[in-house]
Formats: structure tokens, C-alpha cells, sequence
């Protein structure tokens, strides 16, 4: 059959490797959302071959929706049980505890198979535990692509500096060899891609000779999923002043956080608003978050279906992060919400927003306490920053525009 005059056949897919720590799905954590957003991207253009490991017994439900967007998927149990003889593996053999964590046997032999019998012309790897998939591999060609995300090796360096005694040797310990990968990946990558311009700049410092295949490709948010317009029923007594902290908080920098407002700056804000409420919303508590509830006025909730509500009906959201990499994906959404953010420095780290006009910034209790009351008892304000906060999101962090940069990468 003759295809009609003018009418251009569509070009074959491509294949892509695409390898990740966590399954992609549902978008509920900060790389989960990146990577969500890649494949979705990737599998407009390429035949995707998605292998992943799952570390959430609930996370199973959502395999059909995955493997909807793939040419072909393999997920592999991440078995937590295994932890403690991954990393005696680890230490024996001089390799870094978070990276032995995410090998596994069955999805290593699945990913040979690809590189072998598929010769996928893009292969891309999120994350540095994930790498050694394919540098253990030999290369069979195509453009090799590492979302690196954050310099980890920097994070464990700031757990060694806040730690002590076995645990600030082990972190130290850590930091050095997860540093020792980033540079292999670097030196055997064509790219290695960052959240942020502020985190791919301190990689270029570490690996100044490939500092042009060094590339920051910022995250972008849902605006139209995170809609202040939307009528959402109130979870909590919203006639009180309540802050609320979203994240995974089994998260050693969200630990911290939520810890420091909880004992340090929470009863300061209570000394001029004494019904204040805070809100730590967010899956897998930590003990040490857990106990928290002790404390008059704070709410640990777990996991829940939806933060958008928690959002909607806070006073502000608050990112007191003291330990921060790459960029807070808490923030751009609580920012999309049109609520008024007050953040650290170290939370506000690739996001382009204005102090005092788009957000609050305080890096000590007293302002950070100060800057609270003042949200909670001024409307206006709370209301003038917070629309300002969702026209810098809407214009500035659209998925489509940050992607842009993964495809310039990908031609």
C-alpha cells in the first residue's frame, strides 16, 4: 500500500535502558516524581526498557501502570532483610554501603540481557547506587546518560560531620567511596545530570576535566495537579494557626528538620500563638519523629492519599532544612498550593524565589518563629506572598520546560 503523498511515516522508536532505584510510581517522593516525569518524557520518543526495584510492599499495586509506558519492565524485590549481609559485602570488599544495598542478582542479570541482545542506543541510570549495572558491564555503544540527581557523596559527608563516635567514621567512610564512583561515572559517562545548577557546579569543582558533560536539569512541578483552586475538605482545625512539613520521613535531613521546629522554634511561635499546630505529613515516621506527638500542638500522620488538603488549609508550610542536596520538591509544591513558604537556605537551593516577596527565608529559631507569627497573623501578607509564590512555579518550573533539557542531551 502507497502511503499518501506529502504524509511522512513516523520514524522506528529507539530503545533506552532506563534503570532506577525505586519504581517510578506513584509520584509520591522526590526522586519518584523526577523519574516518573523522565520516563514519561522518554517513552514518547524511545521503546523503553524499564528495570527497577520496588522497596514498598504497596508500590506492586502500581506495576501495570509502569509497564504501560514500557516496551518491557523487570522489577525486582528490594529485600530490606538482606541489609545488614549487603554491607558486611560492602565493607569486605571496599564498595559503598548505600550503592551494595540496590544490587540485585536477578535485575543484573536482566539488565546484561538488554545490553547484550537489545544494544539500546540511550542508556540512562538514576541514580549513582544504580550505576554499577552498567559499568560492570562491558559498553556495547550508545549514548550512556546518569541522573546523578544530588552529589551524594557531599550528604554523606554532612550526616559525618553532624555525627559521632562508629557512625561519623561510617559516614565518613561512605562519602569517600560514593565520591570514588561519582568520578568513575563521570569519566565513563557521556553525561551526568544534576537537580540543580548549584549542585552540578560543585560537581564541576570535583571533576573540573568534564566539566562540559556536566549538566543541571532542574525538577519542574504538576501545577495543575497542585491547584489552590480546588476545593479540598480540611483535614485538621483550620480556625488554628498550623504549619505543616511534607516528606518521607524516615529521611534523615526531614528528621532533623521537623525535630528542630519541633523542640526549638515551635514553642517560641506558641509563646504569641499558644494553639499552634504542626503538622509533619509524610510516610515511613521515624522513631525519633514518632515521639514527637508527645508534644503539645504536633501531629504525625504517616502516610496519607493526598498532601495537597494538609496544604491547602495550612497557615504556611515550613522547610527548616538543615541538611539539604539538590532541590525541595516540599517547597515548589507547597509554593504551587499559593502557600506563603518559609524556608532555610538550605531548603531555598535551586529554587529562583524572592525573600519576602515569594517566600520567607530564616536560617535561625528567632526568625524563623518571627517569620511564622507574622504569616499566621497577617492575611494579607500570607496571602500577597503566596500568590506570588505560585506565578514564580507556574512560569518558572513546568515539567515540559525543564525536560528541554534532557532532550538537548538526547540528540
Amino acid at each position: 500500500m502507497v502511503a499518501d503523498a506529502g504524509i511522512l511515516p513516523e520514524p522506528p522508536k529507539r530503545d533506552l535502558l532506563f534503570l532506577t532505584q525505586r519504581i517510578p510510581y506513584p509520584p509520591n517522593k522526590g526522586e519518584k516524581i523526577r523519574h516518573y516525569q523522565f520516563l514519561k518524557h522518554l517513552a514518547k520518543s524511545y521503546n523503553v526498557h524499564l528495570g527497577c526495584l520496588v522497596d514498598d510492599p504497596s508500590d506492586w499495586d502500581h506495576i501495570d501502570t509502569v509497564k504501560a509506558l514500557c516496551a518491557d519492565a523487570h522489577f525486582a524485590q528490594l529485600d530490606r532483610r538482606w541489609d545488614v549481609l549487603s554491607h558486611l559485602s560492602a565493607l569486605a570488599g571496599g564498595n559503598a554501603l548505600s550503592v551494595a544495598l540496590y544490587q540485585n542478582r536477578e535485575l543484573a542479570r536482566w539488565a546484561s540481557r538488554v545490553l547484550d541482545s537489545v544494544r539500546p542506543e540511550v542508556v540512562f541510570v538514576a541514580s549513582s547506587n544504580m550505576a554499577p549495572y552498567v559499568l560492570e558491564h562491558a559498553r556495547r555503544g550508545g549514548k550512556h546518560i546518569f541522573d546523578l540527581v544530588d552529589v551524594d557523596s557531599e550528604k554523606w559527608r554532612a550526616y559525618s560531620d553532624r555525627a559521632s563516635g562508629g557512625m561519623k567514621w561510617i559516614y565518613r567512610r561512605e562519602a569517600r567511596m560514593v565520591l570514588n564512583l561519582e568520578r568513575r561515572i563521570a569519566r565513563e559517562g557521556d553525561y551526568c545530570t544534576f537537580v540543580s545548577e548549584v549542585e552540578a557546579k560543585m560537581f564541576r569543582s570535583l571533576m573540573p576535566d568534564r566539566a562540559e558533560a556536566i549538566v543541571g536539569i532542574s525538577n519542574g512541578v504538576d501545577s495543575a495537579y497542585f491547584d489552590p483552586s480546588e476545593d479540598f475538605a480540611a483535614p485538621f482545625d483550620a480556625t488554628l494557626p498550623s504549619f505543616v512539613f511534607t516528606g518521607t520521613m524516615d529521611y534523615v535531613p526531614n528528621v532533623d528538620a521537623v525535630i528542630w521546629f519541633a523542640q526549638d522554634i515551635l514553642p517560641i511561635i506558641r509563646r504569641t500563638l499558644p494553639q499552634a499546630q504542626f503538622y509533619i505529613v509524610g510516610s515511613s515516621p521515624a522513631s525519633a519523629v514518632q515521639v514527637l506527638t508527645q508534644i503539645d500542638g504536633i501531629h504525625v500522620t504517616g502516610r496519607v492519599a493526598d498532601v495537597r488538603p494538609y496544604l491547602a488549609h495550612a497557615t504556611a508550610a515550613v522547610a527548616p532544612m538543615r541538611i539539604a542536596r539538590g532541590i525541595q520538591n516540599k517547597v515548589l509544591e507547597a509554593m504551587a498550593m499559593a502557600k506563603p513558604v518559609i524556608v532555610t537556605s538550605d531548603a531555598l537551593q535551586g529554587i529562583d524565589a524572592v525573600h519576602e516577596a515569594e517566600l520567607l527565608l530564616a536560617d535561625d529559631v528567632q526568625a524563623f518563629a518571627l517569620a511564622a507569627c507574622r504569616l499566621a497573623t497577617d492575611s494579607l501578607e500570607a496571602w500577597r506572598i503566596g500568590t506570588a509564590a505560585r506565578q514564580r512555579v507556574v512560569g518558572q518550573f513546568s515539567w515540559e520546560g525543564q525536560l528541554r533539557g534532557l532532550d538537548a542531551l538526547l540528540t
